[in-house]
Parts: structure tokens; C-alpha cells; sequence
């Protein structure tokens, strides 16, 4: 390349930079419905969701977190920072003690409103569907100005779970499947995130979208839908429900409890989607993956 071409083109990449760059102060919608405005870039963050936590540092961030929730683990860098509580139990004192310019919250719990009285700028952001896990890290990126970081995370996702899903086409029987994620018990809707990754996962939800994302779900519903494959329960617990022994993943055997880690990755909408896929589909099509 000579020199007038390399001078174009890096001026071009400047011009790209600025381009990308976040201007503030910047004024958005959160997920409370309320307008919000950062008035800077924030270097003092406190986030509240553990999903919130994975991303920002996902995007470079990390290093601006100054408080997490107790249930942020990942990655371990972060259980070395204060702790404030969780979502229906924080600890506001500790928040404002932090001297945070940001702090990131759910559209769940109180936080908000006591926050903001206390002069801190407050953003609900709080992924629930798959598309949103994908368009929230895009705000997130926005907010924390990271915006090419936040879109090259999402093509690399994006991109990762194309490559499971391929594996799992190639599945001979997708079993009907009936994935708990409480012992209420409470289960996965299809357009959520979990239940689009169930479904991505080469498995047919039992739950219907008319249930809702995560319904509370009667136990004589999921016996009446016999599901072929139970995910995140263990047998002898199932086993032990009335009627349950009726159900064809009991008669066969073919009830799976979820390893731990897999189960906090599958539970957060944030950068490890892809890894939380493919980890379901070898649950569910071990032969896959031989």
C-alpha cells in the first residue's frame, strides 16, 4: 500500500472510530419505560444482574465495576469486588457509599427509584426474549461506549450458535421435552431465551407461548403432555410426583439433571449463550457430539 493510500485509509478508520463513538450526554428509554440521560461516559459502575456483569466485561469494561450483585461470579475477577446484595434485597447504603455514576439494574425489584433520589443515574436493562439478549448488549454498549465491541460480541454469538445449530439439524428424533427450572414447578416458554435455546438445542418444548415465558406451570399438564425428555430435575425426584411415573422420560429413564455451571449459564442472557447451547444440545443429542 503507498503512502497517500495508507493515509486515506487510516484516516478513514479515525473518521469510523468517531463514528462509533458514544455522544453524551446520551438519552435513552430503559426497561422501566423511563428516560434516562448519562450525562458521561460512566468510569463507576455498579451492575445488579449477573448477566449485566458477564457483558460489560465482555465489552472491556470490567475494569469500571466498582460493585456487583451477590449472585455475580463470572468472571472471577469480579467476586473480588464488594458485593451490595441482589435485586429484592440490596443494600442501598453500600450502593451510594461506591460513589457509582452508573448503576445497572433490573426492570424487577425497587431499585431505581431510591437510587435516583440519591442523585445516581439509574438504567433498567433487563433481557428476557432471545432477540433482546442480543439488541440489550447493543445498549449496553451504547451506554458504556463500547458500541463496536458490543457489535462484534453479538456477531461472534450469533455466528456460534449458527454453528450448534447446524449439529443439531442433523438429529435424527427431536424428543418432546419439558425443561424445570424450579420445583414449583416453573418451566420455559418458547420465546424466551431459554426456550428458544432449548428448541435450538434440537428438543420440542411441551410449554406453549400462550403459558408466557416462564410460567408456573400444574404438574397434570406436564403428565397429560407426556414429554418424551425432562431436563433440570432428577429422576427419583420426579419419580416420586404424583402420576409422574406415568410419563415417558420417567418410563425410560431419560430424565437429566443439569450440571451446575451449565445451569447459571443457561439461566443469564449475556455473552455465554453460545457455550450455554451447546452444553444443552450434548444433554440432549450426546450422540452429536462423539
Amino acid at each position: 500500500m503507498n503512502r497517500p493510500t495508507l493515509i486515506l485509509a487510516l484516516s478513514s478508520l479515525a473518521l469510523a472510530s468517531q463514528a462509533a463513538a458514544t455522544r453524551y450526554p446520551l438519552t435513552l428509554t430503559d426497561d422501566l419505560g423511563r428516560q434516562v440521560t448519562v450525562k458521561a461516559e460512566p468510569q463507576r459502575i455498579v451492575s445488579m444482574l449477573p448477566s449485566t456483569t458477564e457483558t460489560l466485561c465482555a465489552l472491556g469494561v470490567c475494569d469500571r465495576l466498582v460493585g456487583v450483585d451477590t449472585y455475580s461470579d463470572f468472571p472471577q475477577q469480579v467476586t473480588r469486588l464488594p458485593k451490595v446484595g441482589g435485586l429484592y434485597d440490596p443494600n442501598i447504603e453500600a450502593i451510594v457509599a461506591l460513589r457509582p455514576d452508573l448503576v445497572l439494574v433490573s426492570k424487577y425489584g425497587k431499585l431505581a427509584e431510591p437510587l435516583t433520589q440519591a442523585g445516581i443515574t439509574v438504567v433498567a436493562v433487563n433481557p428476557e426474549t432471545y432477540d433482546e439478549v442480543f439488541s440489550k448488549t447493543l445498549t449496553l454498549g451504547r451506554v458504556v461506549n463500547r458500541e463496536a465491541a458490543a457489535k462484534a460480541l453479538v456477531t461472534g454469538l450469533k455466528r456460534d450458535i449458527a454453528r450448534v445449530e447446524i449439529l443439531t439439524k442433523n438429529a435424527a428424533r427431536k424428543p418432546t421435552t419439558y425443561l424445570e427450572i424450579d420445583p414449583t414447578p416453573y418451566s420455559v416458554g418458547p420465546n424466551s431465551f431459554m426456550g428458544v435455546l432449548l428448541t435450538k438445542a434440537g428438543a420440542r418444548n411441551i410449554i406453549p407461548a400462550s403459558m408466557g415465558d416462564f410460567p408456573k406451570v400444574d404438574p397434570e399438564f406436564i403428565v397429560k403432555q407426556n414429554p418424551q425428555l425432562i431436563l433440570g430435575t432428577d429422576l427419583k425426584t420426579v419419580g416420586a410426583r404424583p402420576g409422574w411415573n406415568t410419563i415417558s422420560a420417567v418410563k425410560t429413564r431419560r430424565v437429566v439433571q443439569i450440571p451446575q455451571a451449565l445451569n447459571t449459564m443457561l439461566g443469564r442472557p449475556g455473552p455465554r449463550l453460545a457455550e450455554a447451547l451447546r452444553g444443552l444440545a450434548r444433554l440432549i443429542h450426546p450422540e452429536l457430539f462423539k
